[in-house]
């Protein structure tokens, strides 16, 4: 009697490092899978910010081109574009520093 009751101990031994060899399986697969996941957004968003980057360059660009011509209303955007955008990074750098 006592040998079947130490193979019953054997097999809830055995029967537990099993489960807590699935459960650190399922972890880790839930771990690629969010790290996956969080990788295609940051995939993501560096294309915006490149989209973004190419879309203000043409656009400083075209203000340069026509505040080097003269023009009084281009040169006032191109000085206004200027300040806001140093307002905003002072802006957003006090929110870290």
């Amino acid at each position: 009697m006592s040998e079947a009751y130490e193979r019953e101990r054997q097999n809830n031994d055995s029967l537990t490092s099993l489960q807590q060899k699935v459960s650190q399986l399922r972890s880790v697969t839930v771990d690629i899978y969010d790290h996956a996941r969080d990788q295609g957004v940051l995939d993501s968003t560096s294309e915006t910010f490149s989209s973004m980057s190419t879309s203000l360059k043409g656009s400083a660009r075209r203000l340069g081109v026509m505040a080097s011509q003269g023009n009084k209303v281009a040169i006032f955007k191109l000085a206004g574009i200027i300040i806001a955008v140093v307002v905003l990074v002072w802006w957003v750098g006090s929110w870290f520093f």
